[in-house]
């Protein structure tokens, strides 16, 4: 059969196996222009009804890595990095990327914008006044040899394919694809030059992947695929029923992040639970590393980070013009937030974007009083609004007072769920 596009997709489409020579003919011919979008979302479909299997899924990935720039960081050792499925009052990064260089990793982190109701990291760290996310690649390894953390916002040129694929899989129903999840992940991780990752795959209302059976596949599909280009992977599954802080919101969230490696009192109990699994799972990762966890030098850490690349945080503070506090009218226990629905209303505030390319403010969110699980006495502070303008803190407020449920069970799910290893170093 010859190769054409045409082919591939019919052959997919009845179900056949693809061979590595059909994928990079599909995919590169793609990125290069060559193939069209209606032939690609035709292959796209048949892959979300007919699903690849792990050696297709590795050659999509490896495809999709090599369609751009490749980071490598070999002569700065070894090199580790975190991900996130994306989530509500998630903030891990800037808690345990510090963490993980205070205790000797080195870490070349690429991160992104949010879009919809999950946040993205480049936007809480351009909270921070004068905060620069732009970084050359050899700033970026200048930066990691003397302080050993450096966090930038991907290159334009980094795995263009997969900007490619994900806006059509975002017009063509095929989003909810494990095999082009995976891949889509694991092709900006590769494409980014670590030798050590870990994944946080968010699981719950408010994360992409709802069912922990789903989301328990794609771990492990992620993990095997770091094995087989030679990887080493770990897979955190957290869950995402409820917002991870206290804190949702810009500013806000890079407040409570310093909170918690500071230590202070009333900081997010779930948020430094699971900062402390995922910073302690980087450095098992890296076999001549200790694993014990220093939050002083981890908040020295990320001190350096922010002086390094700009930022103020003696200008870091929430100026928004309108707020409103949400008190309790019952007693007993907070025992739920619909993450889903807490971030939709934080986005908005203004807080997050509904459009790639959507200003943001900074200012805006929510701020629980409480941790979840925490009783609660009629008549206490629960959670407190910042907004922009008096409409939108009006409906921030209603919105909320229809999912902060006070009742008389706390929440008890546990923040961390599974974790998923893959194999030695």
């Amino acid at each position: 059969m010859s190769l054409t596009a045409y082919n591939i997709i019919t052959k997919k489409r009845d179900g056949f196996t693809l061979s590595k020579e059909e994928i990079n003919f599909l995919i590169g011919g793609y990125a290069k222009g060559e193939i069209p979008d209606y032939q690609i979302a035709a292959f796209l479909m048949a892959v979300f009804f007919q699903g690849l299997d792990e050696e297709e899924t590795a050659d999509l990935t490896l495809t999709m890595a090599h369609s751009g720039d490749m980071l490598k960081f070999d002569d700065l050792g070894y090199v580790l990095d975190k991900h996130s499925t994306g989530g509500v009052g998630d903030t891990t990064t800037l808690i345990v990327l510090p963490l993980v260089a205070a205790a000797g990793g080195k870490i070349a982190k690429l991160s992104g914008r949010g879009l919809g109701h999950t946040g993205g990291t480049i936007d809480k760290l351009e909270a921070i006044p004068g905060f620069r996310t732009t970084l050359s690649n050899q700033e970026l390894k200048n930066q990691v040899l003397d302080i050993g953390l450096a966090i930038a916002g991907q290159t334009g040129n980094l795995v263009p394919a997969d900007k490619l694929l994900y806006a059509l899989r975002d017009v063509t129903g095929t989003v909810e694809s494990i095999p082009l999840i995976a891949s889509s992940i694991m092709s900006k991780k590769i494409a980014g030059g670590a030798h050590g990752i870990v994944l946080d795959v968010k699981v719950g209302k408010g994360a992409f992947m709802k069912d922990i059976n789903e989301a328990r596949k794609l771990a492990k599909l992620m993990v095997a695929l770091g094995s087989l280009v030679g990887k080493r992977v770990t897979a955190v599954l957290s869950d995402m029923d409820v917002p991870l802080s206290k804190a949702q919101g810009n500013t806000l969230e890079v407040i409570e992040a310093i909170n918690v490696l500071k230590g202070v009192e009333g900081r997010s109990k779930r948020l430094q639970e699971l900062s402390e699994v995922l910073a302690t799972e980087m450095l098992a990762l890296d076999s001549s590393l200790d694993t014990t966890l220093d939050f002083p030098k981890g908040y020295n850490s990320f001190v350096q980070v922010v002086e390094r690349q700009g930022g103020d945080l003696s200008k870091l503070s929430l100026s928004a013009p309108f707020k409103e506090e949400i008190i309790t009218e019952t007693r007993g226990y907070f025992s739920d937030a619909d993450a889903l629905a807490v971030g939709k209303v934080v986005r908005d505030l203004g807080a997050g974007r509904r459009v790639k390319g959507e200003k943001i403010d900074s200012n805006v969110g929510v701020l629980f009083n409480k941790d979840l699980g925490d009783e609660i006495k009629e008549g206490e502070l629960l959670a407190t609004v910042y907004a922009s303008n008096k409409n939108q803190l009006d409906e921030a407020v209603s919105n909320l007072r229809e999912v902060l449920v006070v009742g008389p069970k706390p929440y008890d799910k546990p923040v961390v769920l599974e974790v998923i290893r893959g194999g030695s170093r």
